[in-house]
């Protein structure tokens, strides 16, 4: 142990996850469609009997702090943010509590859109209760964790964390938050995901947390200016239909009022100006919500064909209506599918990171080679090294035997 010899080490841990599809929407309480990954955040960790928390991971270097009921971030982008935020958590709900000396490992890649940092909040989290002598619910931590990550900066959802608690080995989850639960979705046998890197790092600091944020505060304020209660609501109004929407005007015009077509049972409703960022932030989280529905049933159904063109309609939202995308991610979905893939798409916030692959098991390989020909071969420096993983859907922190 890297703080000396001591009691009973223990150990707590949280796999990523990889969302299928369902992507900036959570946040506004609709349902999303996730994997866990195998791999993880893992804590070895021992209990103190004083409030200090010590940690440390390497190539991040060695945190410590004490533990208190008022705890404040330190600077943006520190990973010690995450600690607190864990802590944070579990003294806002359960009281404030013994410390613990922690040494942090992880197989997940960072910044990559595949919720490691959520899952180092899950697993401080959960080591912080064990250490502590408590047991939580699932119900219980989904009150605490969303918020806890806040602390952070990020205004992301539940989804990360619900995924990383309560996904089941050989499914995927299908997550609702209205009420809050999960629903394992068998993935068929025969299909394969890959996980693959843009080769540009989707870091959650700075203006990219800001252009995040802004993504979610267009969606909260076009759901206001329209008058709907929720976005289920303008759902099952049928409000997302496309051809009642005018493009934007181009040029420095183009972010300014956007007014649906008035239709006689909603005239008042559609009166209501949006500028551009809000319709399209409107659009893609009615169209995406529409396709997580589309998506559960191919997956029951087992109709690849209908599962892998949700996909690619999801990355083409992101990319045109919600602009979370960026070249590199576009380029390797594009590689992808002329690869054999039955789909691609971005996963995750966006900006960098990674995106989600689809196939026939069977036709991984070649799908792989030709990532390799087509996209990193392409990249100096990346040919030799590129993140290619195949994603096998894994147990959440919640149903693990072996941490």
């Amino acid at each position: 142990m890297a703080f000396g010899r001591g009691g009973e080490i223990r150990l707590a841990a949280a796999p990523g996850r990889v969302n299928l599809i369902g992507e900036h929407i959570d946040y506004h309480g609709l349902p999303v469609l996730p994997m866990a990954l195998g791999r993880r955040i893992r804590v070895a960790f021992r209990p103190r009997t004083d409030r200090l928390i010590r940690a440390i991971s390497e190539g991040y270097g060695r945190r410590e702090f004490e533990w208190t009921s008022e705890l404040t971030p330190v600077p943006a982008g520190d990973w010690e943010n995450y600690l607190r935020a864990a802590a944070q958590a579990v003294g806002g709900k359960w009281g404030v509590g013994a410390g613990l000396d922690a040494a942090i490992a992880s197989d997940l890649p960072p910044a990559a859109g595949l919720s490691s940092s959520s899952a180092l909040i899950v697993a401080f989290t959960l080591a912080l209760l064990r250490a502590n002598g408590l047991r939580a619910t699932f119900e219980e931590l989904m009150e605490v964790l969303p918020e806890g990550e806040h602390f952070v900066g990020t205004r992301g959802g539940g989804m990360d964390h619900a995924a990383s608690l309560a996904s089941r080995e050989g499914c995927a989850a299908l997550i609702s938050f209205d009420p809050l639960s999960v629903r394992a979705i068998p993935i068929p046998e025969d299909w394969g995901f890959l996980v693959a890197h843009s080769t540009r790092t989707a870091e959650k600091s700075g203006a990219v947390r800001e252009a995040y944020n802004a993504r979610r505060r267009a969606g909260t304020a076009a759901l206001a200016r329209l008058g709907f209660a929720s976005y289920r609501e303008a759902v099952e109004s049928g409000a997302d239909q496309e051809e009642q929407w005018p493009e934007p005007r181009e040029g420095k015009k183009a972010d300014r009022e956007v007014r649906p077509t008035k239709r006689a049972d909603h005239e008042e409703r559609w009166s209501a100006p949006l500028v551009a960022l809000e319709r399209d932030a409107f659009l893609h989280v009615t169209g995406e919500t529409r396709r997580v529905t589309a998506a559960v049933k191919a997956m029951d159904c087992g109709d690849a064909a209908s599962f892998g063109r949700l996909l690619l309609e999801s990355h083409a939202s992101l990319r045109d209506r919600l602009r979370v995308s960026c070249a590199e991610l576009d380029r390797l979905v594009e590689a992808a599918t002329e690869s054999g893939a039955a789909g691609a798409r971005l996963t995750g916030a966006g900006f960098g990171g990674c995106a989600v692959i689809f196939a026939a098991k069977s036709d991984l390989p070649a799908v792989r080679e030709g990532l390799m020909e087509r996209f990193y071969s392409k990249r100096a420096g990346q040919e030799a090294c590129p993140t290619i993983i195949e994603a096998e859907p894994g147990p959440g922190a919640l149903y693990m035997e072996n941490p």
